[in-house]
């Protein structure tokens, strides 16, 4: 059995104009063609997909269920055209971005969706790890942006400095580290038990680099599970502001007075290749993130 575009297009494009002539017009192509190519795929399927006993020909039973299928296949068989035009044009298939987990989600998110509002046909993957599981990542599975905290810098990376992230030291407000007269040092805090991210790498030391360094510390996956274990009272520990802002403003939870300061800031970095040439979105990615983040 063999069935081809034209065919399914002739068939389509019938129903939609009402008529062999209308669909002739529809397709530019002589009326003769439009009934040969109909009767090619009768002939192809062995079932008959019009009715022609009446004044106009109606769609049979089997007629109907192979259009909605025709529908769809043409809608398919576009997609690849049209994907193809945009792949010529400079637009890479897939897109594989990796971010640390520390850093706030909303900016990268929104430039995701400007992205596909413009249209953009690229598959993009998107991957968190934290600390040095980023930069693992990024070069194991040969990743072509990366947005880090930390990282080692290469001859072959192309960087750009981000907006910078403010991290907070805080706790649920019924936590015991709060219940002191004075604010907090380093060795009073190795007191309390702390709640960290896991680094995600395999290949270097399981800290969170916002530490306090006391013997009692939770690793967690990450800082969503980390703020949930701060606003029961499991521990204190330092989190992305931007995660925090509304249990800071409601009161469900409260910065550490800690006498270095309950603020810290850093600047992310996005991270390219310099060994290939970016596409098309991983150049509106980066053009998205330079103004967003």
């Amino acid at each position: 059995m063999r069935v081809s575009l034209d065919q399914l297009e002739a068939l389509e494009a019938i129903v939609r104009q009402g008529s062999f002539a209308g669909a002739a017009t529809s397709l530019h192509k002589a009326q003769s063609a439009v009934s040969y190519a109909v009767r090619q795929l009768e002939e192809s399927l062995g079932v008959l997909v019009f009715d022609r006993s009446g004044h106009r020909a109606t769609l049979t039973p089997a007629g109907v269920a192979i259009l909605d299928e025709a529908r769809i296949v043409l809608s398919r068989a576009r997609r690849i055209t049209w994907l193809a035009d945009h792949f010529a044009g400079g637009w890479e298939p897939r897109l594989h971005v990796v971010v640390d987990g520390a850093l706030p989600m909303g900016p990268l998110l929104q430039a995701l969706k400007r992205m596909s509002d413009e249209g953009v046909p690229t598959h993009i993957q998107l991957r968190t790890e934290y600390l040095g599981g980023v930069q693992r990542r990024f070069e194991a599975d040969g990743s072509d942006l990366m947005i880090a905290k930390e990282f080692r810098r290469e001859s072959w990376m192309e960087v750009r400095a981000l907006a910078e992230v403010t991290m907070v030291l805080v706790a649920s407000p019924e936590h015991a580290v709060h219940q002191t007269s004075e604010p907090h040092d380093t060795t009073s805090l190795q007191r309390f038990l702390e709640l960290a991210v896991h680094d995600s790498s395999d290949e270097t030391s399981a800290v969170d680099t916002n530490d306090i360094g006391g013997a009692r510390v939770f690793y967690l996956g990450d800082f969503n599970a980390k703020r949930d274990g701060l606003r029961i009272g499991l521990g204190f520990g330092w989190v992305p502001e931007p995660l925090v802002a509304d249990d800071l403003e409601t009161g469900a939870l409260k910065l550490v007075r800690y006498t270095p300061g309950a603020t810290r800031r850093f600047t992310p970095w996005l991270v390219t290749r310099t060994d290939r040439p970016l596409g098309r979105a991983a150049q509106r990615l980066t053009e998205l993130l330079t103004v967003a983040l």
